[in-house]
Formats: structure tokens, sequence, C-alpha cells
């Protein structure tokens, strides 16, 4: 008889009932991915950043391919948070599955006022996205700077009714030391990597191919690098780590399970298939069967 596999995994309290999510601003809130995929198998859904207010984005154009992946700077655009909470909050409660919910802002102030809107809903985990502007600072990320990281990190837990993840930026000369601030001020989890800086030249308009000059470049391209971050953070820090960066298939999952991560958030790979998800949940349930694995906890930073 075959054994049974646990995939479940708990990160600050909150179990999930396998390792997989997305990644924030890849599935919406996943209306749009519900006609393909069952939402009830994921682990989580981590939806797109919310702010305070509606935010319009940035100009056009704002996508590009390359190679091995893509760029984006759609600049955060969302409907705003009251429309988030009557309108998304809802249908994902419909779902057997936790809700992440990504936040962004511009200013202390603004994280601030999401979260605590937040508080009296079903959102089972916050994921803090600090790769946005700090407008106050002259427009560098919040997750830039240690010290900025630090402050925003322990504004947001003072607040917080449900346990919070910061979600680091990789555009730093050491990720370990921003695991570190945001570990000191309390975060209940952190998970990377966001999108790298990247910019394309349209050679035959010779101009930029996305409006805002620079994007975030996402996908297989930029697996290597994350891999290396979960592993870096996952050494540095003992809270939980959430793991993304290009991963398109079971093999990219298990590696940063292996690296170190405790769970993982599929995102570029949703764009050009959206059964990635159910695929991977599918192929670690196989790995562990075919390896003999019983627990998943037995994979999750196994490679020292």
């Amino acid at each position: 008889m075959e054994q049974p596999v646990n995939t479940s995994v708990t990160i600050a309290g909150v179990t999930l009932k396998n390792p997989v999510t997305v990644a924030s601003g890849t599935f919406g809130s996943g209306m749009e991915y519900s006609e393909f995929v069952d939402l009830n198998k994921l682990g989580a859904v981590t939806t797109k950043g919310v702010a305070n207010v509606p935010w319009p984005g940035n100009p056009t154009p704002r996508i590009a391919e390359i190679h091995g992946g893509m760029m984006n700077a759609i600049g955060l655009q969302n409907p705003g948070i009251d429309m988030f909470i009557r309108r998304d909050i809802p249908f994902l409660k419909e779902f057997d599955t936790k809700i992440i919910v990504n936040v962004c802002g511009k200013s202390t102030e603004d994280y601030i006022d999401v979260v605590e809107k937040l508080s009296d809903t079903d959102a089972d985990l916050l994921e803090i996205n600090v790769s946005c502007p700090n407008v106050k600072e002259g427009g560098i990320a919040f997750g830039q700077n240690p010290k900025a990281l630090y402050d925003i990190t322990k504004a947001v837990k003072a607040v917080a009714k449900q346990p919070i993840i910061m979600k680091l930026s990789p555009n730093v000369t050491d990720i370990t030391e921003m695991a570190k601030a945001a570990e000191a001020a309390g975060t209940d989890a952190v998970s990377l990597i966001n999108t790298i800086t990247g910019m394309k030249i349209d050679v035959n308009r010779r101009t930029f191919a996305v409006a805002n000059k620079t994007a975030g470049v996402s996908g297989p391209a930029i697996h290597p690098i994350a891999v290396r971050m979960v592993y870096q953070t996952a050494h540095a820090v003992k809270v939980p780590v959430i793991g993304m960066g290009g991963i398109a298939t079971t093999e990219d999952a298990l590696e940063m399970i292996m690296a170190g991560a405790t769970a993982v958030a599929v995102g570029t790979a949703n764009f050009y298939n959206p059964y990635a998800t159910s695929m991977i949940i599918d192929g670690i349930e196989e790995y562990m069967k075919k390896h003999g694995i019983t627990d998943i906890r037995q994979l999750i930073g196994c490679v020292k």
C-alpha cells in the first residue's frame, strides 16, 4: 500500500495544506484564474498588491518579453483597499485555501492604513511589499535600506492583527542584512525575491521598450539568483522563508524548498501556463512518494 504523504506547512501559526502559493501581481485575486485552476487545491492565494487608495499604475507600454522571462513596470495598479475588501476577500473566502494579502504604500502611514483596515477581514497573512518607493525618503524603496526596512516592519507589526511577511527586494548588496533587519523588527516570515531591476531597448523604435525606462525582471532567467538568495536568507534568520523567482516546474519548486523555503510562490509561469501551480503541487507529491519521503519537512532546507 502506498504511504500517504504530508505536504502541509505552517507559517506563523497558519497551516497551508501544501507549500504552493502564487506570486503577488501574477494572479489577480484568483478570479480570472478560477476558470483554469481549482483554487481549493492551492496552499494559499497571494493577492495583487493593494494600497489605501486606488492607484492608476504607470503609463504604457509597461510589459516587455525577454529571453527567459519578462519585464514589467505595472506600477502596482490596484482598485484600493475598500473595493478589495468588498469584492476580493468574499470571493476568496468561498475556497478552501489560505488568503495572503499583499500590501503596498508610498509612506508608513499608507501601509498602516491598509493593515488596520484588513484587521477585521478573513485575510490569513499579510505580505508587505517593501519594494515600493518611499516618497518621503526621496523615492528609494523601503526594502533597500536596512534602517527603513526595520522601521516599516516595526510600525506594521505594531498594528497588524494577522502575522506579517516582509517581501524582500533583491536589489541590494546583501540580502541577509535586509532579512536580519526585518527579523529584528519582529516580522513573522520573509518572502523573496521580488523582481530584479532591468532595462530593455527597442532597437527598431530606438527607445525604451517600457515607458518607465526600467522594469522588474521575472521568470526563469532569475531563478538561480533567487535560489541563492533564499538559501542565504534561510541560513541567516530563524523565521520561515517563502521562496519565489522563476519557479515554473516541480524541480524549480523543490530547489527552493531544499534551499530552505517553507513555501514557494509561482509567478510569471502563470501567464503562459495557468496550470503551473496545479502541476507543481501534484509533482511535489509524486516526488515524495517516489523517494519515500512522508513529510515535506524532511525536504525543507535539506541541502546544507
